[in-house]
């Protein structure tokens, strides 16, 4: 599979009201860019694929918004909604913050999300300029998972000096 069938794929599974296969999202995420952990700067609003995994609603549940990168050692990976609608870092529910780091998953170095006080590994690819894929891997699950299958949006309240609002967005993609 090429990156543009990923794409139109990635966003076909995104639309699907029943369970998505996490066979079709490894096949998807095996033809995606890898990423560094600057070029993900920012906030993004997130979302997952349903595929039955034991988190799959537990985030919405929670007011899970987003994350925000606002550098490689200040990830939040918990941006939620308060009762007024607020966004904050859930810091109790994620056991604190965490980092950003090139790691090695499946074969490949790419962008990732290491959590301060759990052991829990994001890993993200590009989908597009303002899309990402997310794997999350949590210590003690096999190589084959099963792993928790998200995606990230640039968030519309992402500060107008975010690099990647100007016209330099789309370039490379």
């Amino acid at each position: 599979m090429d990156v543009i069938e990923a794409r139109a794929r990635f966003q076909g599974l995104r639309k699907r009201d029943g369970l998505v296969a996490p066979a079709e999202l490894d096949e998807i995420w095996a033809a995606l860019a890898t990423v560094r952990p600057e070029e993900i700067l920012g906030a993004w609003k997130g979302g997952e694929f349903r595929t039955g995994h034991p988190l799959n609603g537990a985030l919405e549940k929670a007011g899970w918004y987003g994350k925000t990168f606002t550098s490689v050692h200040d990830a939040k990976p918990l941006i939620c909604r308060d009762a007024t609608g607020a966004l904050y870092s859930n810091r109790e529910l994620g056991k604190g913050e965490a980092g950003l780091w090139t790691v090695e998953f499946r074969g490949e170095a790419t962008a990732t999300m290491i959590y301060d006080g759990q052991p829990v590994l994001d890993h993200f690819k590009r989908v597009d300029a303002t899309t990402l894929m997310g794997i999350m891997n949590v210590k003690g699950v096999p190589a084959e998972g099963p792993f928790f299958y998200f995606f990230l949006e640039l968030a519309p309240e992402a500060p107008p000096e975010d690099p990647r609002r100007g016209p330099e967005a789309g370039e490379g993609s």
